[in-house]
């Protein structure tokens, strides 16, 4: 009976050594994974992880390390890890009370990649009490990444690319001004004048403008007429008023000879003031300081007169320097250039591009939606101005568009040779940046873009990518793109990006793929499986991502949905 005795308090006694040598498994009911999907974030997964530790679990010598891993196919991420001890460990980690258990926290962030959307987050545990380890089962916590965020790249490339625009003008204002000197005290037209290079070339003007008035439109002609300020103002205005007729005579008898009919505008200047005072303040003369001052001090015409004459010096290099540049009569012709028609330049690229201007042909290029057109003129356009940046950029657009990332690339280099610090290439050089998932880089190049028309657009993808949803919906606020629709929905702005992207203006797989994700967070079910049969369509890997998509899940069992993506 004692020997009876003596073995059962034996095996009780190793019973409860045995118990104490053990800790117990834990269950995903003791922790709290946040967000829950997991979501990615600017090439991220953020994750917290709130555990808990039961009650009589965390033996008092006993110490814990709990590691993060999230698990997907061919591989997983380590997270870092975290330490807990029990009560009589002497260590620096959190302790946990063995009698009322504990909380903790563990913030993780892994680094996504595309596989992590079917995956599975794990917590394992490695263990010890005193110097024995201990073997505590890993525990699963959460399934799968939302990886919605990752679109962006797609969004980009489907944005607006930033055209380099053409200077064409169908009507180029044009001028010719020509001039005709007096001598002192008088208003007839010499003809040593008449022989001048200016006045040929005017009345040169006016025959073009007759033998082509296909080419050139005739606005009008202006003169002004001038009298120096010298002598009195009452015979200095009726001598103005005479040059000005004098010369007005002159024109209108060249617009006679040469069967034009425009009106003449007419007018005169008693005394130049005004032109007087920037020739001196052109000039090298003596005194020009003092006369300039005596310009500013006296409004009065016959006070600075007076008071110019009485520098002796000065004056006699005013009568012979200034002077007689100020008897004058000036006459311009306004007129037009007239370019081809819109139908005339496509004529002319039909039967010999040559013939066409750089601005023509990039002009030709917005005169037509196909881009197959579009590409052969900005092709075009390279071969004859080689050195101009705008087609080489407007070529990399195209190539955006349709997904070619590498022409794209080589494009942009050959319009950053020719310019680099154009707006509209490093518009696109962020674009490109974007679309290959680069948003550093996309926001240096945007710094050098802040003048391109699309700078807001790209400022709010580039918020997306950094995960600046609120930011980046602001910035895209009334931009009607994917971008901006999937900032709205990365904001939980569903109704704001339905309405976007119905009004998307070349809505393609990626538009449609959206409107399922909107329709599957506002449980549209209808809407989901006709949005996704869309995108698929226009796309078929949009069926593989569909297919794992957690912002599907509700729906991976649904036989509508099934038969959409299978």
């Amino acid at each position: 009976m004692q020997s009876k005795l003596l073995f059962s308090a034996a095996l009780a006694s190793t019973l409860v050594l045995s118990s104490c040598k053990k800790l117990g498994e834990l269950s995903a009911d003791n922790f709290t994974v946040t967000p829950s999907p997991m979501e990615a974030v600017s090439g991220k997964v953020p994750v917290t992880i709130n555990g808990r530790f039961p009650e009589k679990y965390m033996k008092k010598k006993a110490v814990v390390t709990v590691t993060p891993e999230l698990r997907y196919e061919g591989g997983k991420a380590v997270g870092q890890n975290a330490t807990f001890q029990g009560e009589k460990v002497q260590g620096n980690d959190q302790e946990i009370s063995y009698k009322l258990g504990g909380n903790y926290t563990m913030k993780n962030s892994f680094d996504y990649i595309p596989a992590m959307q079917k995956s599975e987050l794990y917590l394992t545990f490695q263990a010890r009490i005193g110097k024995k380890q201990v073997e505590v089962p890993a525990v699963k916590v959460a399934d799968g990444v939302i990886a919605t965020s990752t679109l962006v790249g797609e969004a980009a490339a489907s944005g607006n690319t930033e055209l380099a625009p053409d200077a064409f003008q169908y009507a180029i204002k044009q001028t010719k001004q020509a001039q005709i000197k007096y001598l002192i005290n008088q208003a007839n037209v010499r003809n040593s004048e008449l022989k001048g290079a200016s006045v040929q070339d005017f009345v040169k003007t006016l025959r073009e403008i007759k033998a082509d008035q296909k080419g050139f439109m005739l606005d009008n002609i202006e003169i002004s007429a001038y009298a120096s300020p010298e002598g009195s103002l009452k015979f200095n205005t009726e001598l103005a008023e005479k040059r000005q007729n004098s010369s007005a005579d002159y024109v209108n008898k060249q617009l006679k000879a040469n069967e034009l009919s425009t009106s003449v505008d007419q007018k005169y200047t008693a005394e130049d003031w005004e032109g007087f005072q920037e020739l001196v303040k052109a000039s090298n003369i003596q005194d020009k300081d003092v006369i300039l001052r005596v310009l500013s001090m006296y409004p009065d015409p016959e006070e600075r007169e007076k008071q110019i004459r009485n520098l002796s010096a000065g004056f006699e290099e005013l009568a012979n320097e200034i002077l007689p540049e100020l008897r004058r009569a000036r006459m311009t012709i306004n007129y037009n250039l007239i370019g081809r028609t819109d139908d005339e330049i496509q004529a002319q690229y039909k039967s010999d591009a040559s013939k066409l201007s750089v601005e023509e042909l990039l002009y030709a290029a917005t005169l037509t939606d196909n881009a197959a057109e579009q590409k052969d003129i900005y092709t075009t356009t390279t071969k004859q101005y080689a050195s101009d940046y705008r087609a080489y950029n407007n070529l990399a657009g195209l190539a955006i568009q349709e997904g070619d990332l590498a022409a794209a690339k080589n494009y942009l280099n050959q319009a950053a040779s020719k310019k680099a610090d154009a707006a509209e290439v490093n518009a696109n050089l962020a674009l490109l940046a974007l679309a290959e998932g680069n948003a550093d880089q996309a926001q240096n190049y945007l710094s050098k873009a802040t003048s391109a028309k699309n700078y807001s657009e790209l400022l709010g993808t580039i918020q997306i990518a950094q995960g600046n949803y609120a930011q980046a919906a602001q910035s895209l606020n009334g931009v009607k793109t994917n971008a901006a629709a999937l900032a709205q929905i990365l904001n939980k702005d569903y109704s704001t990006a339905a309405a976007t992207l119905n009004g998307v203006a070349k809505p393609n797989a990626l538009t449609s793929y959206l409107k399922a994700v909107v329709a599957a967070r506002t449980q549209q079910s209808a809407a989901v499986v006709s949005n996704l049969k869309d995108a698929i369509a226009k796309d078929s890997k949009m069926k593989a991502r569909a297919a794992k998509d957690l912002e599907f899940a509700a729906y991976f069992n649904d036989a509508n949905f099934q038969s959409v993506v299978k």
